[in-house]
């Protein structure tokens, strides 16, 4: 079984202003072409098919560009927020009816260069209902957030990192369906609450990776991205 990825592609990114005043992130051109293009023709090449984009801030141009996915060998559906802001974790529940009973998240402005099919398969063995990919941050790309011990995830906290937390939240999870089911649809939530509720009570697994991560949130990471795929074309 392979599962369908959830894409976070609705926030205003401000960081990325003025970039982003007339177009929504995940178009910012990124080494010739939008950065979603990136992340689509790469997961096509990891055999991942069904993508539902969660979209907010100029989402409609994202499907004009985008559209049902077929160029890119993919089925895309769209899960817009509507006329407010439903936050990453409302997002998710308002898309869980275009959803499987599992589904992979990913952030709509990351590159994740790993093998996703692992990922899934460390998912299904921990038979819990999250999992949480971590990295060994030591505060380099961002604030650390994960306390990750012998291979296990004792806590993930955003809201309040501890000293003794090392790891960093890669960028990629999967869920349940059911996970999100005890929130209304329309409840504006950040999926970060939900992954720091599911550690604490033991339910979300970690799965260490060592290659960094890109991303395009801010300019200095717009930077670092742009010269990401240039070198990896001429590979």
């Amino acid at each position: 079984m392979t599962l369908g990825v959830c894409i976070l592609a609705g926030g205003l990114a401000t960081r990325l202003r003025p970039i982003t005043e007339k177009i929504p992130k995940s178009l910012v051109e990124v080494a010739g072409e939008p950065f979603i293009f990136h992340q689509l023709r790469y997961l096509r090449e990891q055999n991942l098919t069904d993508v539902v984009l969660c979209v907010g801030y100029l989402g409609e141009m994202i499907e004009d560009l985008v559209g049902d996915g077929a160029s890119f060998g993919l089925n895309v559906k769209y899960s817009p927020d509507g006329p407010r802001l439903l936050g990453t974790g409302g997002a998710v529940r308002q898309a869980l009816s275009m959803l499987a009973d599992s589904f992979f998240i990913l952030y709509g402005d990351s590159f994740l260069p790993i093998d996703f099919s692992k990922v899934e398969a460390a998912f299904h063995a921990t038979r819990k209902p999250g999992l949480m990919t971590v990295l060994d941050n030591g505060d380099r790309w961002d604030k650390s957030n994960v306390l990750f011990r012998d291979g296990q995830l004792i806590e993930y906290n955003k809201r309040e990192p501890s000293p003794d937390m090392k790891y960093i939240d890669y960028g990629l999870g999967i869920l349940q369906a059911s996970a999100l089911e005890t929130y209304e649809p329309g409840e504006v939530f950040d999926i970060a609450d939900l992954y720091h509720a599911l550690s604490v009570r033991g339910q979300l697994a970690g799965y260490e990776v060592s290659e960094r991560f890109y991303e395009i949130g801010s300019h200095s990471g717009l930077q670092e991205a742009e010269i990401y795929f240039r070198e990896h074309r001429k590979q």
